[in-house]
Parts: structure tokens; sequence; C-alpha cells
């Protein structure tokens, strides 16, 4: 118990007295265990030669909050001043060695390439770079950082003296808003536990880079009094949102190969806090505790070698058998005894407190009458086997005995110096925490020196609408239908910008031409920053969302596939708006999507919305200007005040949007003809154009671009646009404009006349990529899930981590251009509805691992030839020609397709073959063959043998998924996939069932697949009649046939491969499996 709790009885003098006699005790402990560490040129603590940056900021914060307990003294004898500079005094130090590494923050902010990161170790004294092969990215030291600089900035610390380090300080945002799609080595900088040299992605480092940009946002790097506009922090809404929720889906889980890590207890408690929901975080850390407590400490994650007896040392990375080894033996770490005591002590919990400082007292070491807490306790090499046998029997030993270990662990020791203050009543968890993150996130304040807050409250959202029309006639036409609209002019003094235009004012926060550093990068504005207003010197501005922007994919020409995103969109800001007031959404009406024919689709929404509510949703139908009051209103004073005419010679058009004339980018909003109404005279099915085309293509450059202005056939002007793309580039002028300005101006007029097939083309070749692909693709991966591009039959990218938009788009069109232009704008589409499927309905995807996009797109092909068979005039329907929506739908058909009816059993068994679809407990059960195989298993021609498999992988693990799943690689007949995920689920059912079965040797699922169709095919003809159809081959044909029939002859195929014997089964005694 705290001696805090009895000076109740005390006088208010021996209060004092015995307050300043602990004081001068943790003073003069850090005096000697902390000040003879810290380097006096570069600031930094180490025991070494090499500085960690984290152990840095750990020490820091140690001794910043010892000199926060001075400042509640009269008489501090001038140690708070003195203890607060040594802790200005890392922090800048870790600054200056940050700064010298601008042009890594540069490219990484960029890229997120593994070489480009941050360091995160330096040399003690000179503060140089360590070029050693150190694994460097890990997002939770920088993110450790800037939460502490925010922290003791926000208790009166000054650390940032300059503009130059508040433009550094914003990159380093830039640097850590996109961890969510970051794979890094996180805490324990090994990355995957079979330290391999490779990254996953953390929901540690995900978890404490969304702390720490939720702590910076708003907020002013000068302090209360000092701080200007252009010293205030600014964080992406959208990227903290992306972040919050994918360490929302990773927890409790901490990677791919880690379902477990004590890194998560810093995580979800102190210092980061990360975690909105008290359940989840409860979740987190009792599954800690269960599964990795010990008598000595927290074990960093089951599997962990790190200083083990049995580890070699000598060896950066581990064997591929190693990892089993170190089972039951992991170090156990003290230190996190010592995090839940801080815990117990935020959240009042005395019970765990008085746990783990029971189980923490006989784990310091007494020297020279102070306690040192030790990294780890290890097994010692002669209990190593009893320890294996009786887990926690054995005897373990601190580490201060390794000859290799430092004499002071400086991040234990910093911790444990903050829990005894907070023991010791000489600090309250408020001082310590000045922006209030221990509290609950509804109860966090608004904190008076902000420019823009998180509130983290979940209400009712009340989403707030406003009708902006395209042009005066379209506001007519919807005025007689009982909508009110406004068009620009009307909502004038208010401009309303595309978000591109508001990404380009954001390209000046942070940069500065002197450290040679840009702003934030080209990434669009997601749905919850174009629903703020925005006010730039008195310039007050609206966005609409990057849905109705037609310049970016065609995906905004289909109406059904708009009103989908507008509903997905305004869903999503209902559930994720975090802000004090309302949002505004700007829901921009363009003609093409309002013809005729499209009319009625979006009559019955803006209906809905006119009501209140739609789908769900509460909505407020507005004018703009009335709803600016109640709206969040972001002030931009970063921007210059020339920033009119600075964006005009940057952009090359005005940024207000105010002059018709000048302004491209908005004469879409005004009464202007359309652009592509030169293509009105354009017909498609003109087969004598495309024969023309097709001569003409092997004709000299000018020639063909000589005959353009005679085609009329769109098909056909695309064909020898392509053709000139290929010899020329996109950017090649033909007089009439780029091959790009006319293939962009094509695709649009394609779009209107609702020629999908020629869409695509055009898209494709202008490579056209759409900006949420990214963010889709982190969606399947949370869960669990890995993703291939390419096309079905040829070379396929397994994607298991996130990449930046820049990567997938050179996969997408290095890997699909050459079998079909078409193909790789269709892929992106697939690859956005899988992203909006998987979190809307997860369980449509049960049972896929590998979420295979061309396979895919083969799926769908096959179920749109069920759909809609060839007619007899020869003419069929290609999955290109369908719209985006039905595109959609299409793969929801595909998705469900074990539910229908109207498929006969080989279309199935393709379909869920191509879906790569298995049981739910199929890598187990392969397990369990593996098992009984003594030389290992066959499948696919590829061989799995039965050790170091067995010994280095566990059958719940995903990497022993992946491996199973990998086997199937280069197979190309979906229902022979099928098939054979049948035989080893039947296999393996077998095997349970008979436990004193195994195969003699190696088990050849390819062969017993075979000698079942064989069997079959052998006594098919005799017993059937008619007789099997002779146009399918023995495999589909087998396929054709109904479950029990299949069953009945993989069970003769199986017993006869495990007794070499034939047998004969009546179909009535064998019953499915799968």
């Amino acid at each position: 118990m705290s001696t805090g709790m009895h000076q109740g009885n005390l006088s208010q003098f021996e209060l004092y007295k015995q307050t300043k006699e602990k004081l001068e005790k943790h003073y003069h402990m850090v005096k000697r265990l902390f000040l003879p560490y810290q380097s006096a040129s570069s600031g930094l603590f180490s025991c070494s030669d090499v500085a960690s940056i984290r152990e840095s900021v750990y020490c820091s914060a140690a001794v910043w909050a010892l000199a926060l307990s001075y400042r509640r003294i009269d008489d501090d004898m001038g140690r708070s001043y003195e203890l607060e500079h040594i802790a200005v005094k890392c922090m800048r130090g870790i600054l200056f060695c940050y700064m010298r590494q601008l042009e890594k923050v540069e490219n990484f902010k960029l890229t997120q390439k593994v070489e480009a990161a941050l360091h995160s170790m330096f040399d003690h004294t000179s503060g140089d770079a360590i070029h050693e092969e150190y694994h460097h990215l890990q997002l939770d030291v920088v993110a450790l950082f800037v939460l502490y600089l925010v922290q003791m900035t926000s208790s009166g610390l000054q650390i940032v003296y300059n503009t130059d380090e508040v433009s550094f300080i914003q990159n380093l945002i830039y640097y850590l808003e996109r961890s969510y799609r970051v794979p890094d080595f996180g805490l324990w900088e090994r990355g995957s536990k079979y330290n391999n040299g490779s990254c996953e992605l953390h929901a540690s480092s995900v978890g404490a880079a969304k702390a720490a940009i939720e702590s910076a946002n708003g907020f002013n790097l000068f302090g209360k009094q000092k701080g200007a506009p252009w010293s205030v922090l600014w964080v992406d809404i959208d990227a903290h949102n992306r972040n919050r929720t994918v360490m929302d889906s990773l927890l409790p889980r901490e990677s791919n190969s880690k379902n477990c890590d004590a890194a998560l207890i810093t995580t979800v408690s102190f210092p980061f806090f990360a975690v909105d929901e008290e359940e989840l975080k409860n979740e987190t850390i009792s599954q800690i505790i269960d599964k990795l407590e010990g008598s000595y400490g927290i074990k960093r994650f089951l599997g962990d070698g790190f200083k083990t007896c049995v580890e070699d040392s000598k060896r950066k990375h581990y064997q591929p058998a190693e990892i089993k080894g170190f089972q039951d033996i992991e170090c156990e770490w003290p230190i996190f005894f010592v995090y839940l005591i801080i815990d117990g002590i935020v959240n009042r919990n005395q019970t765990q407190v008085d746990k783990y400082l029971c189980k923490l007292q006989s784990l310091l070491i007494e020297e020279d009458e102070m306690q040192l807490l030790p990294r780890f306790y290890y097994v010692p090499k002669e209990q190593i086997n009893q320890e294996k046998e009786s887990p926690g029997s054995s005897k373990r030993l601190c580490s201060f005995g390794l000859f290799d270990e430092p004499k002071v662990f400086l991040w234990g020791q910093s911790v444990l110096l903050i829990s005894r203050l907070l023991l010791d009543n000489l600090i309250t968890w408020s001082d310590l925490d000045p922006i209030k993150r221990f509290l609950p996130i509804e109860e966090r304040h608004k904190v008076s020196m902000r420019y823009s807050t998180f509130s983290g409250v979940i209400s009712d959202t009340i989403i707030q609408v406003s009708l902006v029309a395209e042009s005066k006639h379209l506001q007519r036409i919807l005025s007689t239908y009982g909508f009110e609209a406004q068009t620009p002019e009307q909502v004038e003094p208010i401009q309303i910008w595309p978000s591109q235009e508001l990404v380009n004012v954001y390209l000046h926060l942070g940069a500065n031409d002197k450290l040679g550093i840009s702003g934030r990068p080209k990434r669009p504005i997601g749905a919850l920053g174009t629903c703020k207003v925005y006010r730039i010197h008195g310039t007050t501005i609206v966005c609409y969302p990057l849905m109705f922007d037609i310049g970016d994919f065609y995906m905004a020409f289909d109406t059904q596939t708009l009103i989908d995103e507008l509903q997905h969109s305004l869903q999503f800001v209902s559930s994720y708006w975090r802000m004090p007031q309302r949002p505004l959404f700007i829901f921009l009406l363009r003609e093409d999507v309002m013809e005729e024919n499209r009319l009625n689709q979006m009559l019955v929404v803006l209906s809905a919305l006119k009501q209140g509510e739609w789908q769900g949703m509460k909505v407020c139908l507005g004018r703009v200007q009335s709803f600016v009051a109640t709206s969040v209103v972001e002030h931009l004073e970063f921007v210059k005040h020339d920033w009119k005419r600075d964006m005009y010679n940057e952009v090359g058009r005005p940024f207000t949007g105010k002059d018709v004339e000048n302004d491209a980018n908005l004469m879409q909003l005004k009464d202007v003809p359309s652009s592509c109404s030169s293509f009105s005279d354009i017909t498609e099915h003109v087969d004598e154009e495309m024969k023309q085309a097709t001569l003409l293509r092997f004709q000299a450059t000018d020639q063909i671009v000589n005959n353009l202005q005679n085609f009329h056939s769109g098909t056909a002007l695309a064909f020898l646009l392509a053709e000139i793309c290929k010899r020329e580039g996109s950017h090649f002028d033909t007089g009439r404009g780029t091959c790009y300005e006319r293939l962009n101006k094509l695709c649009r007029w394609a779009a209107k006349q609702k020629l999908w097939s020629l869409v695509r083309y055009c898209a494709s070749l202008c490579h056209k990529v759409v900006d949420s692909l990214a963010p889709s693709i982190t969606s399947v991966l949370v869960h669990d899930k890995h993703l291939t591009l390419g096309v079905f039959g040829h070379e396929e990218v397994v994607i298991s981590n996130p990449l930046p938009p820049s990567t997938i788009k050179d996969i997408l069109y290095t890997l699909c251009t050459p079998h079909d232009e078409r193909e790789a704008c269709l892929q992106q589409e697939l690859v956005l509805h899988v992203g909006a499927l998987i979190n809307k309905q997860p369980d449509l995807f049960e049972g896929m691992l590998q979420i295979r996009i061309g396979w895919l797109a083969y799926a769908m092909r096959l179920m749109l030839k069920c759909q809609h068979p060839e007619s007899a005039t020869g003419v069929k329907l290609d999955i290109h020609d369908l719209s985006p929506s039905n595109v959609k739908q299409l793969l929801v058909d595909v998705l469900t397709a074990n539910k229908r009816d109207d498929l006969s059993w080989l279309q199935k068994k393709q379909i869920i073959g191509a879906l790569n679809k298995a049981p739910h407990d199929f890598y187990t059960k392969v397990w369990v063959i593996l098992e009984r195989s003594p030389e290992g298993l066959v499948i696919n021609h590829h061989h799995l043998p039965q050790q170091p498999t067995l010994s280095d992988m566990g059958k719940y693990e995903v990497a022993w998924w992946k491996r199973v799943e990998g086997m199937f690689s280069g197979l190309h007949r979906p229902e022979l996939r099928h098939l054979i995920v049948e035989m080893l689920m039947l296999t393996a059912t077998f095997l349970e069932r008979n436990p004193e079965l195994s195969f003699e040797a190696r088990t050849d699922i390819d062969q017993i697949v075979g000698t079942a169709v064989d069997l079959f095919k052998n006594e098919a003809n005799k017993e059937t009649d008619p007789p099997l159809p002779s146009d399918q081959d023995d495999i589909s044909t087998f396929c054709s046939q109904v479950p029990e029939t299949c069953v009945h002859y993989m069970m003769r195929s199986l017993v006869k491969s495990l007794f070499h014997v034939s047998i004969a089964l009546k179909n009535d005694s064998i019953c499915s499996v799968c």
C-alpha cells in the first residue's frame, strides 16, 4: 500500500517534511542512475555508445515527472528548473537527431519504404545516425516522441524554438498519418515473431500513431501564451479515423504472427491510452495477463527467443525451424508489472496495484541503497528441460548477470520512477498527463489552445446536406419536383471547391524551402474532411466529396454506383464523426447523372433526404449559408496572405473559382455546354470503321493522326489513339489535343452513353487509378486476409501488407494490361467493392484466406455465362459491358453461389473453387494429415515435408494457413482445387475417426484424386443411361456428379491408398464432409 494512504493524520508541517524527504530521495536516485548516462553534447540517454530514442524519451519523461513533483512545493532549491531543462535538453537532442535526417522524412511520407524510415538508434555522443543494420522502422518511437513533446509543452516547457522546427514536426505528423497501412518492426525491433527480417502491421504501432496525432491535432507548439497560428499542428481527420478503425480491427491481436503481445499494454494504457472503448482495452490486457504473465514478469510474446540460452546471438535472424525451441522458456519482463501498477493507479484499481507491487518487490535488485529493475529474467541452460516439462517450475536468473547487459535498464528504471512518484502521492495523474489522455474519450476537455480537436463523443449525428446544382437548367428541373437546390453563384460569397483544391492548399502546410521539405503529400481529402467549413483569411469555403469529381474516375457516371457511394459516405460520416458540431455534406448534382433515364433513381434518394431520414441516417436539407453557423469551421491561417497569387502561379487557375472564363475546373458548375459535345456524332457498332482502323494501325504515326477525323466510331477512335500512345506516349499532341486529353473526353462520352467496355478501355489507357484503392486493400488485410492482383491463369502478386497507391498502380498496369487493357480498371472496381463488402458483410468472405481478384473476375465470368447463355446469334455478354453497379451485384451473386439453386454441381464447384473458399477448419484438417504422413504431403505437385514444418509452425497460426494456400499456386482449374479441398477434408475426417491409421510414407493427394476420377470413369459409363457427355474432360465430368457420388469414389480411392486394396462401398453408406 502507498504510504500516502496514512497521511491524513499527519500535521501539515510533517507532511511537507516527508514530501521533501521523498523528493530528495528520488532526486539523488536520478542523479546517480540517470544523469551519468546523459550525453553532455547530444542530450541523449544511454549506457553504451549507441542511444535508443525510445529509451531517451522515457528517461526524459521520468525526469520531467520529478520536475513536476518539485513544482508542488515552495522551496524546490532550483531543482524543478534543473530537471525541466534536463528533459528539454534530451527532447531537443532527439529533435536535432531527427532534423539531420530530413531527406528520410521527406521520402518516407511519400513512399513509406523501410529504407526511408527515421533511425531509432543514434550515436550517444555526437547524435550521428547509426548505419549498421538495425531495424529502424519503428513507428511507435516517433509517436512516443510526438506524444511527450505535446505533453511537456502543455506543462509549460519550451522545446520548440522556431518555425523551422514547427515545419519539421508537422512533417512528423505526415510521417505518422499513414501508419494504418505501414508494416514496421514494432516495439521489439524484430517484425514478425519468426524474426526473419519481415515487417508486419502492428496494432501497437498503429495505436501509438493514432494517439500521437490525436494529441497533436490543433496543438500550438509555442505554448498557450506564446503561440501563433503558424505554430499550430494540423492532422487529417480521415487519416486519424483510419488509424483508429485499423487498430480496433486488429485488437486484441498484435499482428498476423503474434496473437498476443505485451507491447499492447503501452498502447491501450500508459503512456498512449489509444483505445476509445474500455471493453476492448480490458479484453486486450486480460488476454496478455492470461497468456503471457509469469512469476518473474510478462513474456513479450509466445515463441520469443530473445536472450534465451538456446538463442544463437551471432545470427541476426532465425532459421525456419528454430522458433519451436523457444516455447515455454521465453524471458519474462518485470517492466510490465510496473506498467500494470500504473494502469491500476490510473483506473483506481487498488487490488491490481497491490497484486503487482507484491510480485514486483522480490524482483528488484538492491544495490547501494537503490532498487534496480532488471530488463528480464531468463531460464538458465541447465533448467531448460525442466521448464519445458513443467512450465513455471524453474528458478530464473536476472539479466544483470549477463556479460552484455547494461548496468542500468534505463527504460525500466524510468517507468519505475514514474510509478513511485504516483504511489508516494508526489504527483497526480492529471499533472503527469496534462492533455488528459487517461480520461475516457468523451470526458476529455477541449483545450483552449487548440485550433481544432476531436471531441471523441459518439453522438446521434445529424448530417446537414446542401444540394448544389451544376447549372441553372438543372436547378429548374429539380424545382419542378419540389427540391430546392443552389447554384454556385447563389452560394457566393461562400466558395465551393472540389476537394483537390483543398489538397493544393495543404501542400503549403509544413513546407519549408530552407529545410528542403515539402508540405502535405498529395493525398485525397476524405469524407470527414470535406464535411468541414474552411476559412482562409476571411474567405469561407466548402468542399464537395471526391465521389462527385468526374475527373477522378468513371464510377460517378453510373447513377446506381453513385447512390451506393453516397449512402456509404453518409453512413461513414454518421458513424465516425467525432467533432463538436455537425457535418456539412455538399451534394453536387450534375446533369450527366440526372438525365431522364437516370432521374427516377436520384429522385427517390432526394425524397428520402427531404423527409429527414435515409437508410437509418438522420439528415437535414438546407441552404449552405444557413448551415455554416452550426458546422465545424477550420481556420487555415497557415496559408500566406498572398495565397491567391501564389496558387494561380502554381496551379494555373484562380484558387477561388469565381472567374468562369479562367477557371476550367469549375466550368461544369456554370451554364456552359458539355465539354464532350464534340463527340455527339460518334456512333457505335460500326464494323466497317473497325476494319479500317485495324488496317490503319500498321501505318506511320502521322498518317494515323491525319485520318483520326474520319472516324466516328468511339471504339475505332480509341483503338487508334491507343496505338499512338504505345508509340509516342499519352502526351503526344494530335492537333486536337493530346492523346490523353482525347481519351479522357472519349471516356466521359462513353460513360454518358453507358458504353462501359469502352469506358474501361479509355480509362485504362489513361492509367487512371481510383484514390480509395489503398484504403480498400487495407480493409481486406485487417480482416486477416491476403489479396492478389493479376489476370486469372497468369502471374499474380500477393499483397500481404498495405502498399502505397503508386505501387498498386504499377502492379495493376504491369500485370493486367498485356492481357486486356480493360482488366486493370475492372480489378480496381472489384477491389473497391470487396473493401466495402468485407466491412459491411464479412461473412461473405468466410473461408477465404486469399482474395484473388483475377480469380474472382473469372468466377464472375462463369456466373455471367450461367445467367446469360450465348444467344442464337452468337452474341454473348461480357463482364466489361456491365455498369459498375451491375459488376457489384454480380460479385454478390458469386459470393453467395453456394446458396443458389439454379447452378449445376460443376458450376458451383468451379465458382467456389475460383473463390478459393475452404471449410472453416480446413487448415487444421490438413495438419492432421501431415501428422500421419511420415514423408510429407503432396498437393498440386508441391511437396510439404513433415519436418521441420510441424516443429516450426502451429496449426492455428496464419503462417501455416499461408503455407497450405501456397501449395495451390500454379493450379488454374478452380473445380480441381475444390475437388482437392474435398479430398483433404475427407481424408482428415477418416483419419480422425480412425486414430490407429497412418500413411506409410508420402501422402499424394493428387494421386488419390486421380484414382477416384479413374474409378468413376471406368464404372460410370456402365451404370449411366444415357452415357455421360463426351464434350467434357474426365475431371469436369466427375465434378458434374452429385456430392454423394463424388464422395463415394474418393472414399474408395482413399481406402485403396491407405490399405493398398480395392473395396466396394454402397453410396448410401457415405456422407459428404464438405
